[in-house]
């Protein structure tokens, strides 16, 4: 229409060619979300909050398995079985939760964006170059900036509040395998619960807990209503994600429709790209590293 004006927005400010103004550019001040004592950690409030419950939560549904549904179970092999089954993958949700939190996902360095270092980058005649105005970094392809963590991420997918950190690059591993190990939990805490409340009708409520047989009830009701919750949530985040990953296409990349402008692989080839190559058990394991920079070279092989 004319007569309109269009105010750009930041993203297409930071698309203009010649925007990046090495002059403008200083070391920052040190934020609350670099790096401290060689760790990641983003101190957002509304982050940790949901950190403290994420771990609440499951510590609650280990603590309702354990002493008000399997201890009084006079079967041992069910009780120990369903312990141990339990007990490991609330262990690898937390361990991947630990690890999607307070690893770095993939942060430029801020300030970078000065004359020395665009100097240093060798660019060819009319090679472009992008700085993000906010961090005043230069803005590698596929990179975002987060508002929460204040730096430009490498392949952003999205800021998760539940692990208080951007899911990119480097930790979207463990912030999958966290999504499928609480869904897993969820599902086998729901499955306890079901046959709990079964054979618990026909006898007597005394004998199917150590606790009263009101505080039972709504304890086992908070568990399944927890459960279902986070079953829900998790396993739709959990296929999201790997749809993503298949895709080779971010949350935020999707939410714009951006253009794209990388190679395209195989879904086998992009799995490998996140989880490691080649395939093995360390897939599952949140504390062994992907080797990113080993599934360049087998990009062929699917």
């Amino acid at each position: 229409m004319s007569g309109v004006v269009v105010t750009p927005r930041c993203r297409d400010i930071e698309r203009k060619a010649g925007y990046v103004r090495p002059e403008e550019c200083a070391v920052p001040p040190s934020v609350p979300s670099a790096l401290v004592s060689g760790r990641w950690c983003i101190r957002d409030v509304c982050g940790m909050v949901c950190v403290v419950l994420t771990w609440f939560l499951v510590l609650y549904a280990d603590f309702v398995v354990m002493f008000v549904m399997l201890l009084p179970v006079r079967s041992v092999v069910y009780s120990v079985l369903n312990a141990a089954l339990f007990n490991t993958l609330a262990v690898l949700a937390l361990t991947s939760h630990s690890r999607a939190m307070c690893t770095d996902p993939g942060a430029v360095p801020k300030g970078n964006a000065t004359k020395e270092y665009i100097e240093s980058l060798h660019l060819k005649p009319g090679q472009v170059v992008y700085k993000c105005p906010k961090c005043c970094s230069i803005k590698p392809d596929r990179a975002h900036h987060c508002s929460v963590c204040k730096r430009c991420i490498r392949k952003m997918d999205h800021h998760c509040p539940w692990v208080n950190n951007c899911v990119g690059e480097n930790n979207q591993k463990y912030f999958v395998l966290f999504t499928m190990y609480i869904a897993l939990i969820s599902l086998h805490a729901l499955i306890m619960a079901g046959l709990h409340f079964f054979f618990c009708f026909e006898q007597d409520w005394s004998k199917c807990s150590s606790f009263p047989p009101p505080a039972t009830v709504i304890l086992l009701i908070l568990l399944c209503f927890e459960g279902i919750l986070f079953f829900i949530f998790t396993a739709v985040m959990f296929g999201t994600q790997i749809h993503s990953i298949c895709t080779d296409e971010t949350g935020i990349e999707q939410l714009k429709k951006e253009e794209r402008r990388w190679a395209k692989k195989s879904r086998w080839m992009n799995l490998k790209v996140v989880f490691g190559h080649p395939f093995s058990i360390a897939w599952l394991n949140p504390l062994a590293v992907p080797e990113h920079g080993k599934s360049d070279l087998f990009q062929y092989i699917v």
